[in-house]
């Protein structure tokens, strides 16, 4: 199996933790959107990342597509650590908060910090690259911090996100976040909830590929790799 991902695309991320929960280590391509290969658009003409290809050339895009295909592949030998419960009630829920983090705190936080801090730096000017804007900044710091209380209020009546088991929200929320963890933009002292929730996520061991990454000359967040931050 290969991944064609980037390692600040949190969809990316998010793939990369459901396939380690599931014991699966695919092969990892690093692809660069912004460069439009010809290659990589007949994989998916939309020109986004993740894109999920099989062993055999059958070729999954995107990140609600491949969510759902990889529980309607190998959901089922997972068991009670199913992604996606079996109860209908659950599986809406589940992919409620799901499509809060992947859509909604992707538009209003990681999008924007990633784009401007990360992508910005590698794309040519004429293609966007330049300097960070700071009011966009500025915005998706203000953003993160009504996320970070409406998870602690969440997990106030739940053991996880969406209910008492993990699933693809908690995937899905702390992939996100570990994005913008790397960055140092996450204010861990607004909610005390949200912040054990995340260490205990972040200690499993899915995530401990994210908490190696590094990216020259930016190094992670003082707290990013540190399991008792």
């Amino acid at each position: 199996m290969q991944l064609y991902h980037h390692p600040f695309c949190a969809h990316s991320r998010l793939v990369r933790l459901a396939l380690g929960e599931m014991g699966v280590e695919p092969e990892l391509i690093e692809e660069r959107v912004w460069e439009r290969r010809p290659e990589f658009l007949m994989l998916d003409p939309a020109g986004v990342t993740p894109v999920l290809v099989e062993d055999d050339g059958f070729v999954v895009p995107g990140i609600d597509t491949i969510t759902e295909y990889l529980d309607e592949t190998r959901g089922g030998a997972l068991g009670t650590r199913r992604l996606l419960p079996v109860h209908i009630g659950e599986r809406v829920e589940v992919r409620r908060l799901s499509s809060w983090f992947n859509h909604k705190f992707h538009a209003e936080v990681s999008e924007p910090l990633v784009r401007e801090k990360v992508y910005k730096r590698y794309t040519p000017r004429e293609l966007g690259g330049g300097p960070p804007d700071m009011a966009i900044i500025r915005a998706a710091r203000a953003n993160i911090r009504y996320h970070l209380q409406y998870i602690g209020w969440l997990l106030k009546a739940r053991n996880w996100l969406a209910g008492e088991r993990m699933s693809y929200a908690d995937l899905a929320a702390a992939a996100h976040i570990s994005c913008v963890d790397y960055l140092g933009d996450v204010p861990w002292d607004e909610d005390e909830g949200a912040k054990t929730w995340y260490a205990r996520i972040k200690s499993r061991p899915a995530f401990r590929p994210l908490l190696a990454l590094t990216m020259a000359g930016m190094p992670p967040a003082p707290c990013y790799a540190d399991l008792d931050f």
